[in-house]
């Protein structure tokens, strides 16, 4: 997401889809890397009784620092 739409700090909009034919919960980790590809932070999010086709699209934020120039990537995803 634009650091102008999240207060100057890194974050993700992840989205989640329920593509089952019944209702699920999803966990997803979220590892934000440096400039250099290692993992300065990782966060988790995720939805709970999500319906049949229906989508989710929380909002994962980083704690670092404004000045860090940091990007999300998805490291893992669960539904249960």
């Amino acid at each position: 997401m634009p650091k102008a739409q999240t207060g100057g700090v890194a974050a993700a909009l992840v989205t989640i889809t329920n593509k089952t034919g019944h209702k699920a919960s999803y966990a997803v980790q979220i590892d934000f890397k440096n400039q250099a590809g290692q993992v300065v932070e990782t966060r988790f999010t995720g939805s709970e009784n999500l319906q049949p086709g229906k989508k989710d699209q929380p909002i994962v934020f980083s704690r670092q620092s404004a000045e860090s120039r940091l990007t999300p990537s998805l490291a893992k995803a669960q539904r249960y």
